[in-house]
Parts: structure tokens; sequence; C-alpha cells
């Protein structure tokens, strides 16, 4: 490592400690949440609802992925994948209770239970769980070897990518406690590479992976084509100048234009306009019925 002198650092003064130790509370949106150990703090078992999926979620990028998925097999006819959707406050800290630790051991939204199997079986992280309901129901995952393998490259692609989009990006721009001119920088750029990537491959693909919207493409939108619409960390999209990307601007369009898309978001969803938001999702009548502006009225 190369010698620094600590009158530069920042705070200036600041010298890296032999061994890291944490302070609790270090700053930001989400210091009372975060802690440098796994684990449950405290007992609380999950509910299960009628359905043979069950997802425990926030609308988070992360967590729309897995809404729209089930939304869409739904639309195309897959009544298997009928679900109960329950509402998980990471604010809160429910990801931290000890039922759903027992689904994810990471404590991280999305997380899915499928009861339809000879023994419940428990999927966690948004790209495992797209993976596992495109080979369930043999859908939004192409069968032929190159359509399939770019499908497959794009979904890792998005999975590797999207924590220097949300975990630096996003944290630097908009949720650290203050701003820091080489953070912002250093992440900035790098986005603005991946938006790149993003636009010169759309320039010749409808698709993420091609002419079939796919599981590549339910797994990158949430991020990148939120990001693109002006609606990810405040005025972000001003910021990074996404109305130059014209072939990401057409893509982002028409997965938005989607019906099953606008019903994806809404699940578990508790920010915004009252009428896009379903805290919980048990039916399919429950997006007319059941959305915040209408209990409100009830």
């Amino acid at each position: 490592m190369t010698t620094k002198s600590p009158a530069d650092n920042f705070p200036a003064g600041y010298e890296l400690p032999k061994v890291w130790t944490w302070e609790k509370g270090n700053g930001g949106q989400f210091a009372n949440i975060n802690r440098p150990i796994a684990g449950s703090t405290h007992d609380k078992e999950l509910p299960v609802g009628k359905h043979p999926l069950q997802l425990y979620s926030l609308a988070t990028p992360n967590g729309q992925k897995v809404g729209i998925m089930l939304e869409e097999l739904l639309a195309a006819g897959h009544e298997g994948a009928e679900y109960d959707a329950w509402l998980i406050k990471i604010g809160d800290g429910d990801q931290f209770g000890s039922g759903f630790v027992e689904v994810n051991p990471n404590s991280k939204i999305p997380a899915l239970m499928d009861h339809s199997t000879p023994e419940p079986t428990r999927v966690f992280e948004s790209g495992s769980i797209l993976l596992y309901l495109a080979n369930k129901f043999d859908a939004f995952l192409p069968n032929g070897h190159k359509a399939r393998t770019e499908t497959m490259n794009w979904l890792f692609w998005q999975m590797a990518s999207a924590p220097y989009l949300g975990g630096g990006f996003g944290h630097f721009y908009a949720y650290a406690p203050i701003h820091i001119k080489y953070a912002v920088d250093r992440f900035s750029m790098e986005v603005k590479r991946q938006l790149d990537v993003l636009d010169r491959h759309l320039a010749n693909h409808e698709y993420m992976a091609g002419p079939e919207y796919s599981i590549a493409d339910i797994a990158i939108w949430p991020w990148y084509g939120k990001l693109a619409l002006g609606q990810a960390y405040g005025d972000a999209g001003a910021f990074l100048d996404v109305e130059s990307y014209k072939h990401l601007q057409r893509w982002t369009a028409q997965i938005a234009a989607r019906p099953t898309v606008k019903r994806g978001c809404m699940v578990n969803k508790v920010t915004g306009d009252a009428s896009e938001q379903l805290h919980e999702r048990h039916e399919a009548s429950d997006f007319e019925t059941k959305t915040q502006d209408k209990i409100g009225k009830a």
C-alpha cells in the first residue's frame, strides 16, 4: 500500500487502524440497520398464504425483479405461479427476523419459498429467483444455445454491476451523510460506462438477449430502466445525462409500457403515489381494490 500522509486524508488526520472495528451508527441513511455480523436479531415467524409461492420482499429494484417475473408468468398463463407477497420493511429491520433469516441467511430481500415442491424450497438472491422460476415454468429463458447463453451473460452482468450502481453511486450520491467528490466521481464514471455498455448493445438488439424478452430484461430494467426514466436517486438521471443514451431510452420505454411490469413494480411498494402502492398482494384483484389509495378510503 502506498504511504499516505494522514493530513491529506478525509477527514484530515485519519489513519487506517491495524484492525478495523465497527462504530455503530456511523452515518448514512441506513446506519441504523447496517452491521458487520449475520444472523437474526429477534424471533419472528414469516406469514404463509394459500398460494404455492410465497414472496417476502420490498419494491426496491431487486424486489421489483421478482414481482415483475411473477406477474409475467401469470399473464402468460402459468397458474402455478400464483403467489402471496408479504412486505418486509428493511428500514425496520424485518429482514433480521428469525423466519426471514431461515429463508435468506444473508438478510436481503427478495426471498421466496416454493411450497409446491415435496419439501418447501427456499430461494434467495434475485438472480437465483429469476432463474429458478424461469426453469420451473420453462418461460422467459430461451431454449436455443446461443440465446440462452446470451440471456445468462446479461443476467450475471446485472448481478455483478448493480452493486456499483446502487451500493456505490447510489450511496455516495444520495444516501451518504456528506458528498465526497472522489467517491462521487469514481462511481459516476463507472455507472456512465455501464450505461454506455447497455446503449451500444441495445443499438443492435431489441431486447437484451436478442429478439425475445427474457429474464435478462427483467433483471436489468428495475435498475437501469428506472435510472433512465429519472426515477432513481432523486435527480440522478439529469446528473448522469441519461437522455443521451437513446437506445437505452427506447428499450426502457418499451419495457415500461408492459402492464405486467407496471403491476410488478407495485408489489410491496411503500413509497410514491398511493395508487401505485400495493403493500401486500394475495389475489390479482388486489391491484384494483387494495392499493393504498383504496385502503385509505375504506
